[in-house]
């Protein structure tokens, strides 16, 4: 076995070039800890957040400077390969998929988790590449549909942002549930995303939905790139706007929705959620995804050593679906 796995590290917060490559010794799991091989690894847009130190009142939690938790990457998949001596749910050999949570370091050859946390087998016939993704877009969109926003079939669903990882998901998720589906995106993504089940595409570029007449029962801003204040007047009586990014005037706009109004503005913290309700979430993805009913849209691969370059395409604005880097631990 290997005695040293590479990584990527943060040096400050700032642009995708404050991450460097590392190696660091091999860890060795201890009572219920899995040591994991990684195959693939989601690149996501938490990720530069993390490495950015955006929102600047995150760092509160993550590390003045930098984050204490040094390492890049969340969501990945791969293969045990040894257990801790109080592991019951995994053995070597056994094909896994999850996310490192707050932890970090998933954009890795190797790591080493708690069997405890967010870490589920990956069926035979789901790609390393898909399963990578499923902890970000499609199990944050599933929280913030059928738990944040309680979308119920008929109703109206605005996804802001639905060619990217999170509403490529929310665009199959909200019309499994038999929602209207509208959603925005660039002419380039307009059919893609229509496949996926949206009865009407909005060219971001060429209209503001919002400043249309039509009315939502639910607004979801996949990217933050809207705001309660610009997006409640295209809400219905009842109608909720959700975000996962959270900002003061988010949180000041649900703190007075709480108190005064029938419209909401809500947010969830989907990745800090117990491990075992998103476990719970992921087994129903994976029912979904057997059905044919939900797929990750893939956009581009890199390897893990193009991890700067992966960031880089990921802040363009114009990726399509998910990004994910792969690991060639020859």
């Amino acid at each position: 076995m290997h005695t040293r796995f590479t990584a990527w590290k943060i040096t400050r917060y700032g642009a995708p070039e404050v991450m460097v490559p590392v190696t660091r010794l091999l860890p060795t799991p201890q009572k219920n800890e899995l040591l994991i091989r990684i195959h693939t690894a989601a690149v996501t847009r938490a990720d530069s957040m993390m490495r950015a130190g955006t929102p600047r009142f995150a760092r509160l939690f993550l590390g003045l400077h930098r984050p204490r938790n040094d390492l890049v990457g969340t969501g990945f998949s791969g293969e045990v390969i040894a257990v801790g001596p109080d592991v019951t749910r995994f053995t070597p050999g056994d094909a896994v998929f999850g996310e490192a949570g707050t932890q970090f370091g998933a954009n890795a050859s190797h790591i080493c988790l708690s069997q405890e946390g967010v870490i589920l087998h990956k069926p035979d016939h789901l790609p390393h590449d898909q399963a990578a993704v499923l902890c970000d877009g499609v199990l944050t969109s599933w929280n913030f549909l059928h738990h944040v926003a309680q979308l119920r079939a008929g109703e109206r669903v605005l996804i802001l942002g639905a060619s990217g990882s999170l509403g490529s998901a929310a665009v199959q998720i909200a019309h499994e549930m038999g929602a209207d589906v509208t959603g925005t995106c660039s002419a380039t993504h307009a059919g893609m995303v229509a496949a996926l089940g949206a009865a009407h595409v909005v060219d971001y570029t060429q209209q503001d939905v919002l400043d249309q007449a039509e009315k939502f029962d639910v607004i979801y801003d996949t990217l933050g790139v809207s705001s309660y204040a610009k997006a409640k007047h295209a809400l219905n009586a009842q109608g909720r706007y959700v975000c996962p990014v959270l900002s003061l005037p988010l949180l000041g706009a649900m703190m007075r929705t709480s108190c005064f109004g029938a419209r909401k503005a809500r947010f969830s913290a989907t990745g800090l959620l117990p491990p075992d309700k998103l476990r719970q979430m992921l087994e129903t993805i994976l029912s979904s995804i057997d059905a044919g009913l939900l797929a990750p849209v893939m956009s581009r691969s890199y390897p893990l050593s193009d991890l700067i370059e992966a960031h880089h395409h990921m802040e363009t604005g114009h990726k399509r679906g998910n990004i994910v880097v792969v690991i060639d631990d020859s």
